[in-house]
């Protein structure tokens, strides 16, 4: 979870329906993960109507090129955006990781959004599979 940097991030659209679209992330505690988005973009519409999200974050590669071998993570959870003066903690850990990024991160359509973990769906290649909850990340980190 340190070392993404970019992850599929599923909302819920008007109608109920899926949407997933690709965002960059940083994590900020175990169960917390930072993410600056556009308040122009579809998935940020949505967090508007409903707060519940998932992440999926992919590490590069996998074992011999295929790509279901690798590790990966689901994250459950729900979002906040963060007010401007109040988002100093993840305004931080993001520019870290995405120092790019601070070129548009003051724009008037930007803003920070927080994403608590409330379960995480880890796998680490075939048969490695486990399912813990955002206190359970909390502890072993």
């Amino acid at each position: 979870m340190d070392s993404a940097l970019a992850a599929s991030l599923g909302t819920i659209a008007d109608g109920g329906a899926p949407f997933v679209s690709l965002v960059t992330v940083a994590r900020i505690k175990p169960d917390q993960m930072a993410m600056l988005l556009s308040g122009l973009a579809v998935h940020t519409k949505n967090l508007a109507n409903d707060h519940r999200v998932s992440l999926l974050l992919v590490s590069p590669g996998g074992e011999n090129g295929d790509p279901l071998a690798g590790a990966r993570a689901t994250l459950i959870g729900s979002v906040q955006k963060l007010a401007r003066g109040a988002d100093h903690v993840a305004r931080t850990a993001f520019l870290q990781r995405h120092p790019e990024a601070a070129m548009y991160a003051d724009f008037g359509d930007f803003a920070f959004y927080e994403m608590m973990v409330h379960k995480a769906h880890l796998v680490a290649g075939f048969g490695k599979i486990v399912t813990v909850s955002g206190d359970q990340l909390n502890e072993v980190t």
